[in-house]
């Protein structure tokens, strides 16, 4: 696996991780890095779009542009680099608010996923948000009390999920639970299969 920073959300997980991406000159995507260790055996694979610098040792060809990229195979708007301006300096440092740029570019696709998500009942918005405060604020006080309401959350959760899964899975294909749900299709099975409480290969 090759290492980089990554965004991700708590509700959509691996289904919508976020990078910055880098593009060459000629529009092609890189190969990853390879660092070696001090030893001269192993090393890494890296895509930290910082690499790309066009350097000597340890660094990749140099980035034309960066731009947010999603697991969900999205892509955001192209931040062109200017090496003109760059000049000397590191790129960790000089492409640092082209990196930001993409980092909110990849912030409004994530709102624009759960957006297209099926929604809630501002009922139930409303219920779930002053739960999570109810119980924050009883952990200050009580943490075993509150332990015992986060695990009886689980317990309500995993009795209603259960009915739901088996019902989702009878009203909708899997693709239309994965567009309903904003997650892949992959991490829907697995959701499916946890609440549902069958096997993820039935």
């Amino acid at each position: 696996m090759s290492e980089q920073e990554t965004w991700t959300t708590e509700e959509f997980g691996p289904s919508h991780t976020g990078s910055v991406g880098v593009l060459l000159a000629d529009g092609t995507v890189p190969p990853p890095v390879h660092i070696p260790t001090n030893s001269g055996s192993g090393g890494q694979s890296v895509t930290e779009w910082s690499v790309y610098d066009g350097g000597d040792w340890g660094h990749g060809p140099r980035a034309a542009v960066l731009r947010a990229v999603c697991s969900c195979g999205w892509n955001g708007a192209e931040h062109p680099l200017d090496w003109a301006e760059i000049g000397d300096q590191p790129l960790f440092e000089a492409g640092t608010r082209t990196a930001d740029l993409c980092m909110r570019d990849w912030d409004s696709h994530a709102v624009d996923v759960e957006r297209s998500a099926t929604p809630l009942p501002d009922s139930v918005t409303d219920l779930l948000a002053q739960l999570h405060a109810e119980i924050e604020k009883l952990s200050k006080t009580s943490p075993l009390a509150a332990l015992r309401a986060a695990r009886q959350l689980e317990v309500t959760a995993e009795d209603i999920g259960y009915w739901a899964a088996h019902d989702a899975r009878q009203d909708a294909t899997l693709a239309q639970a994965a567009a309903a749900l904003g997650l892949s299709e992959s991490e829907t099975r697995k959701l499916l299969a946890r609440f549902g409480r069958w096997s993820l290969y039935y």
